[in-house]
């Protein structure tokens, strides 16, 4: 449904540092870094980080989340650690399997160092 996604940052270092260590833990590529933006693209999605176009501060979605979809349960734990080692936030519950009414799901909850809500999701079959 979506061709992509975009957030903001007032920090396009720290955001690089910060998306390119998530990637790396699940096997992807670093971004590419234009002067306003940086770039990431897997399994045909892209995201995009972005200082924003009208100059004013970026701000985070109160209530919004940006989901990640992982293969494994290791790929989230992976994305989680290494966002904790590079400037993020462990946010919501710990890293770990959820049981729900007829699903079960590997969920780990990061805020980027700009505030914005990430999750990393593996469904169990």
């Amino acid at each position: 449904m979506f061709s992509h996604l975009t957030l903001g940052t007032n920090d396009l270092d720290k955001s690089h540092k910060f998306y390119d260590s998530l990637f790396a833990a699940i096997g992807g590529a670093p971004g590419t870094r234009g002067d306003t933006n940086i770039m990431y693209a897997r399994n045909g999605a892209m995201l995009m980080i972005t200082t924003p176009i009208n100059g004013q501060p970026a701000t985070f979605a109160n209530g919004g989340t940006v989901g990640f979809a992982m293969s494994t349960p290791e790929e989230v734990e992976a994305w989680h650690a290494a966002g904790v080692s590079n400037g993020g936030t462990s946010c919501e519950d710990p890293p770990g399997k959820r049981d729900l009414p007829g699903i079960s799901l590997h969920l780990a909850y990061l805020r980027d160092p700009d505030g914005n809500k990430l999750c990393a999701m593996y469904r169990y079959p």
